[in-house]
C-alpha cells in the first residue's frame, strides 16, 4: 500500500527472557518509551540529546527488532563482531501498517569499517570498494548503493564522518527518501541534519524525552553561542591566558 509506514510505533513488549533492571533500563527515555510508546511518523525522525541519554541505544534496539543487524546491515544481515548490544530489543514490538515495504538498512558510525569489509566480501551490484573511498565518501556511497529502494532506514551518528558540505549532500539524501516515501529514524547531534525541513525532533534529557522546535534545541543554542564567540567557552577550558 503507496504511503503505509513500516513502523507506526514503537511499544513495549514484556519477555520473561529479559529482565529490566540496571541499564539501559535506569535510562529515562527508555522508561519513557516502554511506558508510553513512541509513534513514529512518516518521513525523517532525529534524536539528539548528551552523550550517555541513550540515542544510540534506542536507535540500535529499534533496527534490532525490526530484523536488522546490530553492527549495521540489512535484514537478515551475518555481519557481527564482538556483540555489545543491550538486550532492550527484545522487550520491543513494532507496530506495521498493512501493505508496508519491508526493506530496511541500518547505519552506524562506529562500526561502519567492519561493516565496509563485510560488504566488499558480499558485494552488491552498486557497491563501490568501500575501502577505497575516505571515510565520508564511503558513507555517502553506502547510502546511494544500499538506500535506493523504499524501506525504514535507522542512522546513528552519521555526521560522524562527514565534513559540512559532505553533511549537505546527506541531507539532501534524506529528504529524497523522505519523498520517495521511506521512513528514517536517525540519532544525531549535527544541528544541521536536523534542521531538515519536515522532520520530527526528539530531545533525550534525564527526563526522557519531548518533541521540540529545532530553533530551540540545546545544540543548536550551544553552537550559536559557540560560533558567534568562542572564547566564552574556550576560556573555561585552556591554560589562564591561552584564550
Amino acid at each position: 500500500m503507496p504511503g503505509a509506514l513500516p513502523v507506526r510505533r514503537v511499544e513495549h513488549r514484556p519477555s520473561q527472557d529479559v529482565v529490566e533492571e540496571g541499564w539501559p533500563f535506569t535510562l529515562a527515555p527508555v522508561r519513557q518509551l516502554l511506558r508510553d510508546g513512541l509513534d513514529l511518523g512518516p518521513g525523517v525522525t532525529f534524536l539528539v540529546g548528551e552523550n550517555g541519554s541513550g540515542k544510540s541505544t534506542l536507535v540500535e534496539a529499534v533496527a534490532m527488532a525490526y530484523g536488522l543487524g546490530a553492527e549495521g546491515g540489512s535484514s537478515g544481515s551475518l555481519h557481527a563482531t564482538r556483540p555489545s548490544e543491550s538486550p532492550l530489543h527484545r522487550v520491543l514490538r513494532l507496530v506495521r501498517e498493512p501493505g508496508a515495504a519491508r526493506w530496511g538498512y541500518f547505519v552506524r558510525a562506529e562500526t561502519a569499517h567492519g561493516l565496509y569489509t563485510y560488504l566488499e566480501e558480499n558485494p552488491g551490484v552498486r557497491d563501490p570498494r568501500f575501502h577505497e573511498l575516505s571515510h565520508g565518501e564511503g558513507f555517502l556511497a553506502l547510502f546511494g548503493s544500499r538506500m535506493d529502494t523504499r524501506g525504514f532506514y535507522v542512522l546513528d551518528e552519521p555526521e560522524s564522518a562527514l565534513s559540512f558540505t559532505s553533511c549537505l549532500a546527506l541531507a539532501g539524501q534524506l529528504a529524497e527518501h523522505a519523498a520517495a516515501g521511506s521512513q528514517v529514524l536517525c540519532a544525531t547531534h549535527s544541528p544541521l541534519l536536523t534542521a531538515l525541513p519536515g522532520a520530527r525532533v526528539l530531545e533525550l534529557s534525564e527526563d526522557g524525552f519531548a518533541e521540540v522546535a529545532w530553533q530551540d534545541l540545546a545544540l543548536v543554542d550551544h553552537w550559536r553561542r559557540y560560533l558567534a564567540d568562542p572564547r566564552a567557552y574556550l576560556r573555561h577550558l585552556l591554560p589562564e591566558g591561552a584564550a
